[in-house]
């Protein structure tokens, strides 16, 4: 049975914002349809409308011509709808079996339950799913891209599956473990079930979708057919603008100066020995395959991780730093990868989380917070950083991912650092959004700034850096200048630790 899913004039407005406009399209199984729209455009509120985590303004949404209405998304779950958000929702103390089955697990007649059987349900489709993990294993022992192959897995195990929705799944996973994700959808797509895809990932789309419904300020643009529609195309659609060579349009600092940052030895427990330089001005990126060691070096540069061997040299002087605040507190500021675990303070409004670094700045010598002071820098961010919220207020948690990395970046920027360090930072952002963050990335080098940019998308890392430092296996493998610098050599660098060129 092939299933359809239909909204119909769907609104919902939150104080100052009006996150989905008069929405209305269907959706039908045996197809997989994408999600496109820049941050903010309304593909996630959709998704927590259609879950039952918000109730619609206006509007109703059917599934199987049977009007629904979900007050929350256990509800939801028993009819079949399951969403896979970004931020993993599992529960890290049990084990892959005991989350698979969470709240089903099988029970004896007695109404014991019986992990034995779970474990051999859930080895079977651990086995589907191609993965080298064991039912028995604690999530918390697993890696987050295993961590998140679970909760993808929780959701297919359940029979009455009819809808399931991806956002932005493979943020975290390596490219066999894509691989394996895409087997599973196409399985699903082949049975009939409605299969929602949300990515900004455009070699994803045409890889795993046959439509795509572009969304844009809330509202639903039109759905074409992925084959039958350029990058190009979409990209305009999305954004209601052109945006072409998105690297060749940007305004690059010239003139790079002398050496702002010198790395020697530095190893942890996590990274072997490295060394490199920084010069002021400059964007200098770090390639290589997800965990060649790039997050891990720079860890141990701020203090994160317990440096083991090796010393940092500021301005010509080695300092010493046993923690990122001490690390802010030389100029070394460093965005971290994942938003959501180390970058936003959740409980905190935006206003909360740029002014957090800046609490001694702005207090008296007996701890009195300024919070007139505080009111300006919150201000002064938002529109530096064009944040879209409705005031400074507003819940970090409740803005679009671009939007709370734009916090982020405001909030190390605000401590006025002499060295930047952005890992993946443009990790789940529409392409508008992105070209938002390479200006200001050149913007931060004009300044002066040094800027050190972690990036596993290999057009991004060469159309922005100066130069370019390649690892492999927890070390450097190889360094090379902008102008020489290509997929190939970048591929072959990160993958051998041979250039092809030498």
């Amino acid at each position: 049975m092939q299933h359809i899913l239909e909204f119909q004039n769907i609104s919902k407005y939150f104080p100052g914002v009006k996150a989905l406009d008069n929405v209305s399209f269907k959706a039908s199984g045996g197809e997989v349809l994408a999600f496109l729209g820049e941050n903010g455009a309304g593909k996630s509120t959709l998704l927590k409308v259609l879950n039952g985590d918000y109730q619609p303004t206006d509007g109703k949404y059917l599934l199987d011509n049977e009007e629904k209405h979900f007050r929350s998304p256990h509800e939801a779950i028993e009819a079949g709808v399951s969403v896979i958000y970004q931020e993993r929702q599992i529960l890290m103390e049990l084990s892959v079996a005991e989350n698979i089955f969470l709240g089903r697990m099988p029970v004896s007649k007695f109404g014991v339950i019986n992990t034995r059987e779970a474990n051999e349900r859930a080895a079977k489709i651990i086995a589907d799913f191609g993965l080298p993990i064991r039912p028995e294993t604690k999530v918390k022992d697993l890696s987050i891209a295993y961590q998140q192959m679970v909760e993808i897995m929780k959701a297919c195990s359940r029979e009455n599956l009819r809808v399931i929705c991806f956002d932005e799944p493979t943020a975290s996973l390596s490219d066999d473990e894509i691989e394996s994700l895409f087997k599973v959808i196409r399985k699903l797509r082949d049975e009939g079930k409605i299969v929602i895809y949300v990515s900004h990932r455009m070699s994803e789309l045409h890889q795993i979708t046959d439509k795509v419904a572009i969304f844009k300020d809330g509202r639903y643009v039109d759905t074409v057919v992925t084959k039958d529609t350029e990058d190009k195309q979409l990209i305009k659609m999305m954004v209601g603008r052109d945006l072409g060579d998105i690297y060749k349009n940007l305004d690059r600092n010239k003139e790079i100066g002398d050496v702002l940052l010198e790395v020697k030895n530095v190893s942890s427990d996590y990274v072997k020995p490295v060394s490199f330089t920084l010069r002021r001005g400059e964007v200098l990126g770090f390639s290589g395959l997800v965990g060649a060691g790039r997050t891990e070096v720079m860890r141990a540069i701020v203090g994160a991780d317990k440096m083991k061997t090796g010393e940092v040299i500021l301005n010509g002087e080695k300092i010493r730093i046993r923690s990122p605040k001490e690390a802010m507190e030389h100029g070394i500021v460093m965005v971290p990868e994942d938003r959501k675990m180390q970058g936003i303070l959740a409980n905190l409004s935006v206003d909360g989380n740029i002014n957090i670094s800046l609490l001694d700045k702005h207090s008296n010598n007996i701890g009195v917070i300024d919070r007139k002071a505080e009111i300006e820098q919150a201000e002064k961010s938002i529109k530096e950083f064009n944040v879209k919220t409705p005031n400074k207020e507003k819940k970090i948690v409740e803005l679009s991912g671009g939007n709370q990395q734009k916090c982020i970046v405001a909030r190390g920027l605000a401590t006025n650092p002499q060295v930047l360090i952005l890992d993946e930072p443009t990790k789940g952002i529409d392409v508008g959004a992105k070209s938002e963050f390479y200006e200001m990335i050149c913007s931060f080098a004009k300044k002066g700034l040094g800027v050190i940019l972690i990036s596993s998308e290999l057009p991004e890392v060469i159309g922005l850096a100066d130069r370019i430092i390649v690892m492999r296996s927890l070390q450097v493998s190889g360094e090379i200048s902008a102008e020489e610098a290509s997929e190939d050599r970048l591929l072959s660098l990160g993958m051998i630790g041979e250039d092809e060129n030498e």
